[in-house]
């Protein structure tokens, strides 16, 4: 059967039954187009597990992939193909066998403190040609850095969902369809303020929260890119939208806060993901090391007393063997 047509009957099943992101699903046509176009394959009786394995390790060695990578586009392929089977089109899942890459374990970029905070000031002093531009780009960093939302939960922020005088904003339907509340801080707030009264002064009436300079829509993917380019270009930071959410958590955990607490902000399933930040922070680990019971008495050597009264006497060297001899004199 046509591997185009079973893809658009798994993507139906996945968004409708399985209740899929757009994103996810995008990524699932993706790996699947990547696969058929490369290999050449058009049926899906010809999707082997040679072929699925020649495809992720010319991808690993010749395209120079990462180990995320391959393990993405196995996981997508393993996907699709599972439900293949499930729906009698293959006999077996030709990506079960494949042996996945080692992980390496990074620790998650951030930023600084210091660099936060040199962000938001860029963004606030930079000639833009418009006032509403200005606090609209500040407060959508503010956002990312204060709140530590994702790019599409922040893109898809209504007003209905913004509650400043309760300092509150509320997620709808983020990563894996979980809503959650995330509470706002005074220096959030206050910025969101200076752009809402720029936004109701230009007479937008859209839904979302942020939204485009010339028109009356949210504010869109490809704008928040230009956003960050921009960013780049004008501090001279590697700046990425997920950078700025790992930045939040590792400024909170070093301000002290509860890691069960920022689970729950970050609107992670398991406080396992949470702790990764643990080991970024590293004023955090400073101050728990800090808490060593040896280190609030450091041992010193004592003197005896009658040592320390002890004369001290002229030193002569004996001529043969160079010895000191302590004399009176």
């Amino acid at each position: 059967m046509d591997i185009q047509t079973l893809l658009d009957q798994f993507c139906d099943y996945s968004t409708f039954i399985r209740g899929y992101s757009t994103e996810t699903i995008r990524r699932y046509r993706h790996c699947v187009r990547n696969f058929c176009n490369r290999m050449q394959v058009s049926q899906v009786g010809e999707c082997t597990e040679s072929r699925v394995r020649e495809f992720l390790y010319r991808g690993r060695s010749e395209r120079k992939w990462q180990a995320n990578t391959f393990i993405t586009l196995h996981k997508s392929l393993a996907v699709f193909f599972r439900w293949c089977v499930k729906e009698g089109h293959l006999e077996q899942n030709p990506a079960d066998g494949i042996e996945m890459p080692r992980l390496v374990k990074r620790l998650p970029p951030r930023l600084t403190k210091q660099e936060a905070t040199r962000l938001l000031e860029y963004v606030a002093n930079y000639p833009w040609p418009y006032t509403f531009q200005r606090w609209r780009n500040h407060a959508i960093f503010a956002t990312f850095l204060h709140a530590g939302l994702r790019k599409q939960e922040l893109l898809r922020l209504q007003m209905v969902d913004l509650d400043l005088e309760n300092l509150s904003l509320f997620v709808r339907q983020g990563k894996g369809g979980k809503d959650r509340v995330v509470p706002v801080n005074p220096t959030l707030a206050s910025s969101l303020q200076r752009y809402l009264k720029e936004r109701s002064r230009l007479g937008r009436t859209c839904p979302e929260v942020f939204t485009s300079l010339n028109r009356d829509m949210g504010f869109t993917d490809q704008g928040l890119k230009r956003l960050i380019v921009a960013a780049r270009r004008m501090t001279g930071l590697q700046i990425r939208t997920h950078m700025m959410r790992h930045t939040f958590a590792t400024l909170m955990l070093e301000g002290g806060c509860d890691l069960f607490a920022l689970s729950k902000m970050m609107g992670h399933n398991d406080i396992k993901t949470t702790a990764i930040y643990l080991a970024a922070s590293s004023a955090h680990l400073r101050a728990q090391i800090a808490k060593h019971p040896l280190n609030s008495s450091a041992v010193r050597p004592s003197v005896p007393s009658s040592v320390a009264r002890r004369p001290r006497f002229p030193v002569r060297r004996h001529p043969d063997y160079r010895i000191p001899l302590p004399t009176r004199t």
